[in-house]
């Protein structure tokens, strides 16, 4: 388990890392053009190989990790920072109007596939990378409102909420100094795992032209671009699919690391 856990490490620092250092410096200009460079392979000159139009695909890679890490986390913001208070508060008031509006809202949401609400949100208010974001974040919100609520029932019942409750605290309290810090651990393991989803949804989204624009590059859109080179040039369309998997794999095993180490059931267990 802890070498999953490295492993995450190592594959999600990469990709990081990349973005980051995308900031600063690219071994080429991701968007210059150059015919007569076109679908060259791998080499000395451009490590990756170049996409259909000449444009280096390292560069591209490196920015659309920027672009995909950027948008997913994000949306994992937003709906960790809608969603966790939404949890705490139906927590807070189980068996009442209030809980049930607001998990009835959460099963609205769930009702409809993920990408497809994505898609109708983008295709309403634009191709773009913001909205691209916001819808993600969207279906985030109910993710982490009953995970929250989820985790928060139990503490309820426990006998110190009950002595801070005769000390004269309010509920609202109790739910900032007690319970968040209680489920802390809960709320970061999902959120590795919306994370690694919105890297995809992100993906699939540019896939169809409904996530970043041209020129800024993006790790869907190379797909898509790709897709009738598989036979001409397999690298153009193995690369951007082979940059999305590692990450949602690194994303997936630092997740699973992170649950290891912060459940006390499963480290008794393994001690």
């Amino acid at each position: 388990m802890r070498a999953g856990l490295i492993l995450g490490a190592a594959l999600t620092g990469a990709a990081v890392g990349a973005a980051l250092l995308s900031l600063v410096w690219t071994p080429f200009d991701p968007t210059a053009m150059s015919i007569a460079d076109r679908l060259q392979p791998p080499g000395p000159v451009h490590p990756l190989g170049t996409d259909q139009l000449g444009r280096d695909i390292l560069s591209m890679l490196m920015v659309g990790a920027r672009t995909s890490l950027a948008v997913a986390l994000l949306a994992v913001a937003i709906g960790a920072g809608i969603g966790v208070p939404l949890g705490l508060t139906a927590a807070a008031a189980r068996g009442s109007l209030l809980d049930d509006a607001i998990m009835r809202g959460n099963d609205l949401v769930f009702a409809f596939p993920s990408l497809v609400i994505a898609i109708l949100i983008t295709a309403a208010l634009g191709p773009s990378a913001t909205n691209a974001m916001i819808a993600i974040g969207i279906f985030n919100i109910p993710v982490f409102a009953r995970v929250s609520r989820a985790g928060a029932l139990p503490l309820w019942t426990l006998d110190y909420i009950r002595a801070a409750r005769v000390c004269g605290k309010g509920r609202v309290r109790i739910s900032a100094e007690h319970i968040l810090p209680n489920i802390a651990g809960l709320i970061i393991v999902q959120g590795t795992i919306q994370f690694s989803l919105g890297i995809l949804a992100e993906a699939g989204l540019s896939y169809v032209g409904l996530g970043a624009q041209p020129p800024t590059p993006s790790w869907g859109r190379m797909l898509a671009e790709a897709q009738t080179l598989v036979t001409l040039a397999p690298h153009v369309a193995i690369l951007p699919g082979l940059a999305i998997v590692l990450t949602v794999l690194g994303l997936n095993l630092l997740g699973d690391g992170f649950r290891d180490a912060l459940d006390p059931r499963l480290k008794a267990r393994l001690t």
